[in-house]
């Protein structure tokens, strides 16, 4: 009976010489096509695309980004470049992008222009937000925003001035045609603007944000009751008192009318005095 079992065939294991040399092959051609890849022209940075800038060169943003055609795609960092183009002063934010194969685009934003200047030449200078100066190179400019004026080269104040405008909507500003400094003891940060319909107002940098919004509503009141002139006060209250002639011609007028001075009054009983500012606990 034992003559008639079938013969079992054993099945010898695979060797393992064999498994480490077709390990040893998968891992050579994969080496050899990688060292390939990177040789090639794929893996390189084929073209350098920038937008957004107007007042900053685009050479000087290729200078900070530091990376150009032919330095290897994988190898650069988009927030290393970012970095580094944001190292520029006028710029506010800066977004890099890779895409496959060989491209980078930088878009960078640029901080808004808030004023303009007059500098030491004459030429007419552009301020930016952070407080950049910026020459204004094009013939026949439209000056669409205040002029400062009477600011020291490097006044802080001056900074404080221009992010304090860039937070507001630049419309608010439509009718300021100068802004000079006009410190006081109470208020370091006084200033003075002009507008085009002949107010001088008064106020400071610290309260531009809660003053300017009503400055347009308040010189239409005014306007409403015929007041077509004036000194607007807004510190922590605000209030409108004539120009000092027409305060002195009015008086003049008064006395020749009626032989003696009618003691007539400012329309505020704070347009010709300085407020105070609260005491700081």
């Amino acid at each position: 009976m034992e003559d008639r079992l079938p013969v079992m065939k054993q099945h010898k294991p695979r060797s393992r010489s064999s498994r480490k040399l077709l390990l040893f092959l998968f891992l050579f051609f994969i080496t050899l096509l990688l060292i390939l890849f990177f040789q090639s022209s794929l893996s390189k940075i084929t073209e350098v695309t920038i937008s957004g800038q107007a007042l900053v060169a685009e050479e000087q943003i290729r200078k900070a980004a530091a990376v150009n055609p032919g330095d290897h795609f994988f190898s650069v960092s988009t927030d290393g470049i970012a970095g580094q183009i944001k190292a520029l002063r006028m710029i506010e934010s800066v977004e890099v992008k890779k895409r496959f194969p060989g491209r980078i685009e930088i878009q960078v934003q640029e901080y808004p222009k808030v004023a303009y200047q007059f500098g030491e030449n004459g030429q007419i200078e552009a301020l930016l937000a952070d407080g950049s100066v910026v020459p204004v190179t094009m013939q026949g400019a439209k000056l669409d925003m205040p002029i400062l004026s009477g600011w020291a080269k490097d006044d802080p104040l001056k900074v404080e001035l221009c992010r304090a405008m860039a937070g507001l909507d630049p419309s608010l500003f439509s009718d300021v045609s100068e802004i000079k400094p006009s410190p006081s003891q109470s208020f370091p940060d006084r200033i003075k603007m002009y507008t085009r319909t002949q107010f001088e107002v008064v106020t400071t940098i610290e309260f531009l944000p809660q003053k300017m919004p009503n400055m347009e509503t308040f010189i239409a009141k005014l306007r409403d009751n015929n007041i077509t002139s004036g000194v607007l006060t807004m510190l922590l209250a605000d209030s409108h008192a004539p120009f000092p002639a027409q305060e002195t011609s009015g008086a003049k007028k008064a006395t020749d009318t009626s032989g003696k001075s009618t003691g007539k009054t400012n329309t505020s009983s704070q347009g010709s005095k300085e407020e105070k500012a609260p005491p700081k606990e």
